[in-house]
């Protein structure tokens, strides 16, 4: 059965709550997820895993330095994580509040490990996105990034 990682970083609960509900999208799909609190993941853990998906509030147009202090831990693995499928969601306090720069630097530390990004050209193209608590649009778009992920992750395994 394919294994996919939720992990993130939560402060207020809102990126928590994302990560909720694309957990539910991704069990949908049959996958054996793990949802846990980024302090909660060793970098050596994302080995054991088909698929990781990254969440962060948006700090300053960036991620949170809990999630980026896993990443920079899994420079060691450089190179392991190849095609690995890989994915990023956060919150922010405002629309121009820097969503879309923070998922694309955790996309671009996916891509370094040579992980396999899905895109989405109807909904949230790089990941879903919340301002402030979910609401019914970003509740929508993380059931369904979920399940895209979990089907591409299934596919792959």
């Amino acid at each position: 059965m394919a294994k996919l990682l939720i992990a993130y970083y939560s402060r207020s609960g809102n990126t928590e709550r994302m990560a909720e509900l694309i957990e539910e999208g991704a069990r949908i799909e049959g996958v054996e997820v793990a949802r846990n609190s980024v302090g909660d993941v060793k970098a050596d853990d994302l080995l054991d895993y088909d698929a990781v998906i990254l969440g962060s509030p948006t700090y300053y147009g960036s991620m949170a330095a809990e999630v980026k202090k896993l990443l920079d831990e899994s420079v060691r693995f450089h190179g392991k994580l190849e095609g690995k499928v890989g994915g990023a969601f956060t919150s922010s306090a405002n629309i121009g509040g820097g969503n879309e720069t923070t998922i694309m630097d955790i996309l671009k530390a996916l891509l370094i490990h040579g992980m396999i990004i899905r895109g989405d050209s109807s909904g949230d193209h790089y990941g879903p996105v919340s301002i402030n608590a979910p609401d019914s649009r970003a509740e929508a778009q993380c059931r369904r990034y979920g399940k895209r992920i979990a089907e591409l992750t299934r596919r792959l395994s």
